[in-house]
């Protein structure tokens, strides 16, 4: 880390260099103060540049430093301080991100220029923080207080030519960046007084701040920091500056100091942990990937396809039948085209998407593929079946993998003639939306399969995740347990409403009846007869195998557990509760009114369970990885961390007192995993972190 010093003409240059995006860890700060006393100790200098070495400004704060403490964390608030004062002009030159603790510098220096494309904006808010140096009573002072609400309650960018038209940036640098400041750095060097952001009126006479907080009672669910932030905006119209700001500092230790923003934090770095690959040796090669076949044209292939073809990679699309061939290409064409009329696309990037497209019906066409993703029906005959036509007409170095959800990956590479080119690439549905991309790693696959097909993960712009080979790998495994359990609470006396609403409550956009309903029944149905087949049974007899029978498989039939009238929204049906009667009755059960409290410590501590038994048998390399699955790929509360740190943070003795209590009660679905107890006896936790 050096902050450099450079005086050209009447300017002196500090240059952030703190690589790889130049955050505001210890010295930096202190650096640029540094800076400054030379600058004013120096009569020679006249005004002052900040520019970021590399790519990017001060692209935010360090969030490792972030604790309960001031202990080592850099001096922040003191350059802030520094800044305003400065009797010499100081010029922010942005480009890359401005974010966070980047923009408050920014906010704090008398000028601010930038390049059109740069991003600057205040995102603590999905850290479940706020701006804690300065931030929230400055933008208001130079932006206004509605358009300052705006950025920081959503944390949301703008770039640098959005952020010049609110009043940001004082100037757009369309050439040179270091040249155009040190340009407008001469221009202002002579004016005075300084217009200093701390000093300016804050205009409110338009806002209702009541209305402000009812917007985000809604949007901001289940989070503190976004009314922080509302209280301090508010606060900058009616305190003076240096008492706006002792205001901040304390909110955001508060903040700071919340569950959810401890659960924020841990998904924020249980992201980045979960692209390290355990067992994969430093400096592994990836292998090129120009071009994918995806075999299957219905909503998964449709939606895979689409993901390479929004990153311009060409995809040959193999189908058996033109028919489904043509009806896969209508699906994608009408989503692009959907995408068009929003604004997202322009009629030129639909047509070059669907261009990328090479539709087939002979599978000899994914000769020249680099990846091809199997995406056909989840049996295990077709898809060896598909395996072996792979094998056949892959060229040798093409990877191979599976959209398999639940079935044995070890299974279908055995079919081929080299295993390690195999593994399993499990997107969640619909594929062209949802983030996670489970990676199976099979007991042959290559290292370098396994690394190149983790950085196609980032190139299509999913969340790669690595598991191991088991019936459901982590999420699907997971959530059978949680359906399971739901079902259970059905039978004793819980409405599908009653399990649904609990689990809106603690934070889920779904809960298991609607996500099963949307899904389609027939899905879990084909999975509870495959396993009841494996287990020497006939057949599986649930509530939900009742419905599938009856013909409802849920949204795409008009009904399922729920009648959809419209066609999307869940509504409880006569049907459903007759089917559910009969069955409790058949059962010899008395139904009882199950608290919400109950129905939610159940379906969570089951996942947390069975997370547990995963992490032990290894199928997961650790707890953040099953959090992040269940965060991207189950809409798991982000502001709950994931169901791993959620139990961490009611604390693993309580758990388990509970489960074993479940267990006492409702046997062996509810034996505690080994591994919970072990970290509860001994005081540790699941993430590390508590």
């Amino acid at each position: 880390m050096s902050i450099e010093q450079q005086i050209v003409g009447r300017t002196l240059v500090l240059t952030v260099n703190n690589p790889p995006v130049n955050v505001l860890s210890p010295g930096v700060p202190e650096g640029l103060m540094a800076g400054l006393d030379a600058a004013h100790a120096n009569e020679q200098v006249q005004a002052v540049v900040i520019v970021g070495g590399g790519r990017t400004f001060i692209a935010g704060a360090d969030v490792r430093t972030f604790s309960g403490a001031e202990g080592d964390a850099p001096d922040v608030r003191g350059l802030m301080a520094a800044l305003d004062a400065s009797e010499k002009p100081v010029i922010a030159a942005i480009h890359g991100t401005a974010l966070g603790g980047g923009l408050e510098v920014a906010l704090a220096c008398t000028y601010r220029v930038a390049v059109p494309d740069a991003q600057l904006g205040l995102p603590e808010v999905k850290l479940g923080l706020l701006p804690g140096a300065g931030g929230t009573q400055r933008l208001p002072r130079l932006i206004g207080v509605e358009a300052a609400l705006s950025l920081m309650t959503t944390g949301d960018s703008v770039s640098g030519a959005q952020a010049h038209a609110m009043g940001l940036v004082d100037e757009v640098i369309t050439g040179d960046l270091l040249t155009g400041a040190q340009a407008f750095a001469e221009r202002v060097a002579a004016a005075w007084p300084l217009p200093r952001v701390s000093e300016r009126p804050v205009n409110a006479a338009t806002v209702d701040f009541a209305a402000v907080r009812a917007a985000l009672q809604q949007r901001a669910r289940g989070l503190a920091s976004p009314f922080l932030i509302v209280d301090l905006v508010e606060a900058s119209t009616r305190v003076p500056f240096e008492e706006g700001l002792r205001l901040e500092a304390d909110a955001f230790m508060r903040a700071l100091q919340t569950p959810q923003s401890r659960g924020l934090r841990h998904a924020f770095f249980a992201e980045r942990e979960a692209a390290k690959i355990n067992g994969l040796p430093k400096g592994t090669p990836t292998r090129d990937v120009r071009s994918v076949a995806v075999i299957g044209a219905g909503t998964m292939g449709g939606g895979i396809a689409m993901n390479f073809a929004n990153a311009g990679v060409p995809v040959t699309l193999v189908e058996t039948q033109r028919e489904a061939l043509d009806r896969g290409l209508a699906v994608i064409r009408r989503n692009y085209e959907q995408s068009a009329r929003k604004g997202r696309l322009t009629p030129q990037q639909v047509e070059e998407r669907m261009g990328l497209l090479r539709p087939t019906l002979d599978m000899a066409d994914i000769a020249d593929a680099d990846l091809v993703i199997e995406a056909v029906f989840e049996n295990m005959d077709v898809k060896k079946a598909v395996f072996a036509q792979l094998d056949a007409h892959a060229k040798p170095t093409a990877m191979l993998a599976t959209n398999t959800s639940t079935l044995d990956v070890d299974a279908l590479a055995a079919g081929t003639r080299d295993p390690s080119r195999v593994l399993g690439m499990h997107f969640f549905s619909p594929a062209n939306v949802m983030k996670l991309l489970e990676v199976v790693r099979g007991e042959r696959t290559a290292p370098d399969v396994l690394a190149t097909v983790m950085r196609v993960a980032r190139t299509i712009r999913k969340v790669g995740v690595v598991v191991g080979v088991c019936d459901g790998f982590v999420g699907n495994r997971m959530i059978n347990a949680y359906g399971r359990e739901a079902h259970q609470l059905l039978v004793e006396g819980a409405s599908p409403r009653d399990v649904d609403d609990a689990m809106h409550a603690f934070g889920l956009p779904m809960g298991p009846f609607e996500m099963s309903d949307m899904a389609g029944l027939d899905i879990g149905y084909a999975i509870r007869q495959r396993h009841a087949h494996e287990a020497g049974l006939d057949r599986s007899d649930t509530v939900l195998d009742r419905l599938v029978d009856l013909g409802r498989k849920g949204q795409k039939t008009g009904a399922g557990v729920y009648r959809y009238a419209d066609g999307r929204t869940p509504e409880p049906d006569a049907v459903t509760d007759d089917v559910l009667t009969q069955y409790r009755a058949e059962q010899g059960v008395t139904p009882r009114d199950v608290p919400r409290e109950e129905i939610t410590k159940r379906l969570v501590y089951q996942l947390v369970n069975e997370g547990a038994r995963i992490l032990e048998e290894g199928v997961a390399q650790r707890a953040s990885d099953i959090d992040v699955i269940y965060l991207y790929g189950y809409g798991f509360p982000a502001y709950r961390g994931g169901p791993m740190r959620y139990a961490d943070e009611v604390g693993l003795a309580r758990v388990l007192a509970d489960i074993r209590a479940l267990h006492a009660q409702h046997g062996s679905t509810w034996a505690p995993a080994p591994l919970l107890e072990r970290l509860a006896r001994d005081g540790q936790t699941f993430t590390g972190n508590a």
